[in-house]
């Protein structure tokens, strides 16, 4: 089935970027309703419409044009995130599979239908209190640079390690090609429902990576009193969390939505984008 609307959001701090939006537009626009993303549609001087709204408005899929952060911003606008399509014009780019010179060919052919693959996240609450919701990782990090934090970790009612350390990064499979990779944590196929619990820099040298069933609920306890920490959401956001503060961790019932458009299979992409 043919699609009739879609949105474009993109970054808006490279003129290559843009000038990339400006070929979308001029190549699908009689083809196609297109709804563009606010912050792009001031830079082009056009009327623009905000990514959380573009469902509404009966959008069917958006294309992000930019690199991960860019993607990631645009689902952490929306509840129920739409399908989206990345073009890469960023750097590493696990989220965005088209690369520019193939994304005007790539638009054309997922016009007339696509399939998306589904990616959980995970939502992050702060003393009963719904902060947002992750694609990639939660980290919690020490407020103060250089500095320790110890925090307790519990899965459901278990507790899972009593740790001293940098931080702790908890990943979807999602992320786990990001910080939690970085820090020593395993790489998950997408196709494993699970959440990553990867200490950073920890002092004991039995605290370890864990992988652990998503369906859990991780709760975080600082231990140390006094002492300050930073949790940072998908790299995009951040909240102060204090001694006396309770962060619990559960799997969304919204998960993200990438568009699929080739049969190459996750391990042989993590390895072609590694090397």
């Amino acid at each position: 089935m043919a699609i009739k609307k879609i949105g474009v959001s993109s970054r808006c701090d490279r003129p290559e970027v843009i000038e990339m939006v400006r070929e979308i537009l001029a190549r699908f626009s009689s083809k196609v309703k297109i709804f563009v993303a606010t912050p792009t549609a001031d830079v082009l001087g056009i009327e623009g419409i905000p990514v959380e709204r573009m469902r509404e408005e009966g959008v069917e899929l958006i294309i992000s044009v930019g690199g991960d952060g860019t993607v990631l911003r645009n689902i952490a606008k929306m509840k129920d995130p739409l399908p989206i399509l990345g073009i890469n014009m960023g750097t590493l780019g696990f989220l965005v599979d088209v690369e520019p010179e193939d994304a005007l060919e790539t638009i054309e052919e997922v016009l007339y239908g696509f399939s998306y693959i589904d990616r959980m996240r995970v939502d992050v609450f702060l003393n009963g209190e719904m902060l947002e919701t992750a694609t990639n990782e939660i980290a919690i990090m020490s407020a103060k640079p250089a500095k320790i934090i110890q925090f307790e970790v519990y899965v459901g009612d278990c507790l899972l390690d009593s740790m001293r350390a940098d931080g702790v990064v908890f990943a979807t499979p999602t992320g786990s090609t990001a910080y939690a990779m970085s820090a020593g944590g395993p790489i998950i196929s997408p196709r494993v429902s699970a959440i990553v619990v990867v200490p950073v820099a920890p002092f004991k040298l039995s605290s370890r990576p864990w992988v652990i069933p998503s369906d859990s609920e991780i709760t975080i306890r600082l231990s140390a009193p006094k002492k300050e920490a930073v949790i940072a959401i998908d790299g995009q956001k951040s909240y102060r969390i204090r001694p006396d503060d309770i962060v619990k961790l559960r799997k969304s019932k919204f998960p993200a939505r990438f568009v699929k458009i080739s049969d190459t299979c996750f391990y042989e992409r993590v390895q072609r984008k590694l090397t």
